[in-house]
């Protein structure tokens, strides 16, 4: 599993918290990476979802150089 932290205090309000989660429960798809549960740890909320191998998607996107063309391809798919 991963586990994505969120601050409660931090820049991101409850209510976009509360957002993310329910898209994550209903959104269920062999393509994405699926949310599983959260704990509220502290001041944290904890997301637990799949792993996915290979790093965040920031870090992919930040590595991956693109034309416009196969972005426009990935973007379609």
């Amino acid at each position: 599993v991963a586990i994505k932290k969120i601050h409660l205090h931090g820049e991101s309000s409850t209510q976009e918290t509360a957002n993310e989660i329910m898209v994550m429960k209903r959104n269920r798809s062999p393509w994405l990476v699926n949310y599983l549960d959260s704990f509220l740890v502290y001041e944290e909320l904890w997301l637990v979802m799949e792993h996915m191998d290979g790093g965040t998607l920031e870090d992919l996107i930040n590595m991956t150089h693109m034309s416009e063309d196969e972005i426009s391809t990935v973007s379609q798919q």
